[in-house]
């Protein structure tokens, strides 16, 4: 690293990536045996999600009632897990001891005999249904008053009771006592394939390392990996394959750009929570997809950065801006995202240059913004496109100030009189990097002989899985997907040591929204911060 400027020779995090068929298993634990998940019925899929969520399916209110005279609250805030857990055992919690609601313990034939002297007969499935909406047990008794009573339709209510007659046996795929299956993806061929195995190589030292230490909670990890295919078809059909058959908890550091529109639905309609995926472009849309949790901000996250850096800047405040970018719809996303923020930075309208990939004109593109009057133009697309602007912007004597989302050490041909006008983002920086952060990764590089190459997205898998146990950790022993969620969501300027600090929330996905801008030295081929952690919310 250069010592006069330490950011002289940041990794790129974001390159370009491109993404079948093989499952094996990385772990070097050995093999593991994994409970199946038991199929639930639609009936039972509803009423999981009223007692986990305290919502219905339907989309129709549900209401708790609690106390006398009762004090009425949204189901969501008194969902039946909360006390219960789970697994229906319930857990003892300021002298209060939930009824285990396992349907062999509540239909004994001799009854049930509470610690404090309440006895009833067996429940029936009637009997149940008047203790959820009641608060009376088989025997007429009234429930504690800390047992809330609930209204909702008929068909909710039945959906309920169907999912209590098998609450605690429906563990979410790849999780059992004592283990916990993670699945990571990537190509094995192509340009991708050594960022992918670099991925993986991190991914499964990460999980291997823990495992000596003896897990999380008396669980240890398991790591499977699928190589995926040369076409988003052919991806998404042995994702799903893979999703379905190989019993996956959640997944990591997946290297999936290139494939986002195939596989994210996908993900989402098989509940998988993904943490970290490889992609240039995080999903920052509503509705949001609950089950994917990117580490840092994307092209789109960089640009608007880049917006607010220029609004801060009093030589660039007033710039005419255009925006010079390859037709497709990932360009056309970038496109609005700028204009959105120019819109709230006070910029006009950017003028916008489209144009087919390997059909650049620069030398009319140039003309046409120097007579336009566009001292500020945004790069879309870098490599040769913008090194052969810039050389016919100095044949006509123009020289405006370039913002690039993402760029390789190939700027530093770009012609002199360019120098500290060209700028780039970077979506993380070595100011990030913890001395503790450094020593934890350095320890398990050198334990696990990782790669030397491809150290950003080293970084980046080994922070997806960092951020995954910890959720994990903060769940506990109950483990869901839903409970994983819900602790990720919580998730408020947590420290991996490598990245800027990582907060989640439900309406927030995206970890570290913002970017750094750096201008590029030309002369001494350096890059030089030009502002510092560039927030976007």
């Amino acid at each position: 690293m250069n010592k006069k400027n330490p950011v002289a020779k940041w990794p790129l995090l974001f390159t370009g990536f491109g993404l079948v068929m093989v499952c094996f298993s990385l772990s070097r634990f050995g093999s593991m045996v994994v409970t199946a998940q038991n199929s639930l019925t639609t009936s039972e899929s509803r009423g999981k999600q009223i007692y986990t969520q305290g919502t219905s399916p339907s989309g129709k209110d549900v209401f708790a009632y609690l106390g006398d005279p009762s004090l009425e609250l949204p189901g969501s805030a008194m969902p039946c897990a909360n006390c219960h857990g789970l697994d229906g055992h319930g857990k003892p919690e300021g002298g209060v001891s939930p009824t285990n609601l396992a349907w062999e313990v509540l239909t004994k034939p001799y009854g049930v005999t509470h610690p404090n002297g309440r006895s009833h007969p067996p429940y029936t499935e009637r009997a149940l249904e008047l203790a959820i909406t009641c608060g009376t047990d088989p025997g007429g008794n009234k429930l504690l008053n800390v047992m809330p009573r609930y209204a909702l339709s008929v068909q909710d209510l039945a959906d309920l009771v169907a999912y209590l007659k098998v609450v605690g046996k429906d563990l979410d795929p790849g999780i059992s006592e004592r283990n916990i299956v993670l699945g990571t993806a990537g190509p094995t061929k192509g340009r991708l394939a050594d960022i992918s195995q670099a991925s993986r190589a991190v991914t499964a030292a990460f999980f291997d390392e823990l495992n000596s230490q003896g897990g999380i909670y008396d669980r240890r990890f398991e790591v499977k990996f699928l190589e995926t295919a040369e076409t988003p078809a052919a991806t998404r059909a042995a994702m799903d394959r893979w999703l379905k058959d190989g019993e996956i908890f959640a997944l990591s550091g997946v290297v999936m750009a290139g494939f986002e529109k195939d596989l994210l639905p996908l993900i989402a309609n098989r509940e998988v929570p993904l943490i970290g995926p490889l992609t240039l472009y995080p999903e920052t849309g509503t509705p949001l997809n609950r089950q994917v949790f990117y580490l840092l901000s994307g092209v789109e996250g960089q640009a608007r950065a880049f917006v607010e850096f220029a609004a801060s800047k009093a030589e660039l405040k007033n710039q005419s801006i255009a925006v010079v970018f390859t037709q497709g719809e990932s360009s056309s996303k970038l496109l609005q995202a700028i204009s959105e923020e120019n819109k709230r930075a006070g910029f006009g309208k950017p003028r916008a240059f489209d144009y087919l990939a390997g059909q650049f004109d620069a030398a009319s593109t140039a003309r046409q913004l120097k007579t336009a009057n566009s001292n500020l133009v945004f790069f879309l697309s870098g490599g040769k496109d913008v090194l052969s602007f810039l050389a016919e912007a100095v044949k006509i004597d123009w020289y405006p100030s370039i913002f690039i989302v993402g760029a390789s050490s190939e700027i530093f041909g770009a012609p002199l009189a360019f120098s500290e006008k060209i700028f780039l983002s970077f979506p993380t920086s070595p100011a990030d990097q913890s001395p503790e952060g450094v020593r934890e990764f350095s320890a398990l590089a050198e334990k696990y002989k990782l790669p030397k190459e491809h150290l950003a997205a080293q970084l980046s898998a080994f922070s997806s899985a960092k951020i995954l146990t910890e959720a994990i950790r903060r769940v506990g022993k109950d483990l869901s997907r839903e409970k994983l969620i819900q602790a990720l969501e919580g998730l408020y300027e947590y420290q991996t040591g490598l990245t800027p600090a990582i907060t989640y929330g439900p309406n927030r996905h995206i970890g570290a929204m913002g970017a750094y801008i750096i201008k590029v030295d030309l002369k001494e081929k350096q890059f030089v911060p030009a502002a510092g952690w560039i927030s976007v919310n």
